[in-house]
């Protein structure tokens, strides 16, 4: 049984008593600033979440250091050769330093012309690029004199090429009596894009068979997947050349550093392996040698890294057309390496 605590009682004290000891308010037990409004989270008041960035904030990056003064170097290393090598060039006056010198102004020519190849490449890759933003904008909108400079783009990228002048020109010829919204980009599509993604599909499939026959016959690993990198690389430059792009050598790199994003984003590499399953059948794949079955992954595979490079080079998103998929393509890459089966 409790018993009730009296009451206090009234007390005197001097406030400056040191061992007076005042009781915490609640803004003490919380931590919460009282100059705060109400409602602000806690984790909004002051306080800095602890994240990897602020981690690293202050942290030196050896790696990148490291790297930077390596290339630095031997930067250095190669403009001092150069140097001397110009040097005693210029100091020959008999037709060797000539000649040297002849041949060093000849690989600067040629080195510039390269770099300017690459930088143009970059440039129509870029314009790819903003023409897709301006058809993505377009269509968002729905706005009608947006789509009109979308397709005015599109016309100006194909307007001098041979096997899309008589697109272009049927483009023209319809493109007046096109008045609903979205119509104009469908018929740019079905006129100037349409023939390019034949010859697209076409280019995709050669490929694909050539890697899948490839793999299949060589001796050695290594050059089966030395082999499936430069055709996938060459595969993309050549896509992005039909549909407009050229791009180069770095430029071909970059391409295929974007086509693998967009093949990871999309879950494209279980797809293959799944694509090659239903058509051939798991057991079967089982039964046949090894060799064969190496040689229809890659080929099913470099049909992906194609259907992905279109999706990517392609100015327009498929509106009205068949889109490029790879179950079209994986029965014509591996049915001809299991006729004989």
């Amino acid at each position: 049984m409790s018993h009730a605590t009296p009451p206090r009682t009234p007390q005197l004290f001097d406030p400056d008593d040191p061992h007076l000891r005042a009781e915490p308010t609640p803004e003490e037990f919380t931590g919460r600033d009282p100059r705060l409004p109400e409602g602000t989270p806690a984790s909004e008041e002051g306080m800095v979440r602890p994240t990897l960035a602020a981690l690293g904030r202050h942290s030196v990056r050896w790696g990148a250091l490291f790297l930077s003064a390596v290339a630095g170097a031997a930067a250095l290393a190669l403009t001092a050769w150069v140097m001397r090598l110009l040097s005693a060039a210029l100091a020959r006056d008999d037709w060797l330093g000539w000649s040297t010198l002849t041949l060093i102004l000849i690989a600067a020519f040629a080195a510039l012309m390269l770099l300017a190849r690459e930088l143009v490449g970059f440039a129509r890759l870029a314009r790819l690029n903003r023409l897709s933003s301006e058809v993505a904008a377009a269509r968002a909108g729905a706005d009608p004199e947006r789509e009109r400079q979308a397709a005015l783009s599109l016309v100006r990228l194909y307007r001098g090429r041979a096997d899309t002048a008589w697109g272009v020109r049927r483009f023209a010829e319809h493109a007046t009596d096109v008045r609903d919204p979205g119509e104009l980009l469908l018929l740019a599509e079905r006129e100037i894009l349409v023939p390019l993604d034949l010859e697209a599909r076409r280019l995709v499939l050669i490929s694909a068979k050539r890697v899948a026959t490839v793999t299949a016959l060589s001796p050695l690993l290594l050059i089966a997947v030395g082999y499936v990198l430069v055709e996938c690389v060459r595969l993309l430059r050549a896509l992005a050349t039909l549909y407009g792009g050229r791009p180069g050598v770095v430029g071909g790199l970059r391409l295929a550093r974007m086509v693998l994003t967009h093949i990871v984003a999309t879950g494209g590499l279980a797809m293959t392996d799944d694509l090659i399953g239903q058509f051939v059948g798991q057991d079967l794949l089982r039964r046949l040698s090894r060799r064969l079955g190496e040689g229809a992954f890659n080929g099913a595979l470099t049909a992906r890294v194609g259907v992905a490079g279109v999706e990517v080079v392609r100015p327009l998103p498929y509106l009205g057309a068949k889109p490029l998929r790879v179950r079209d393509l994986v029965g014509d890459v591996v049915k001809p390496m299991f006729a004989g089966r």
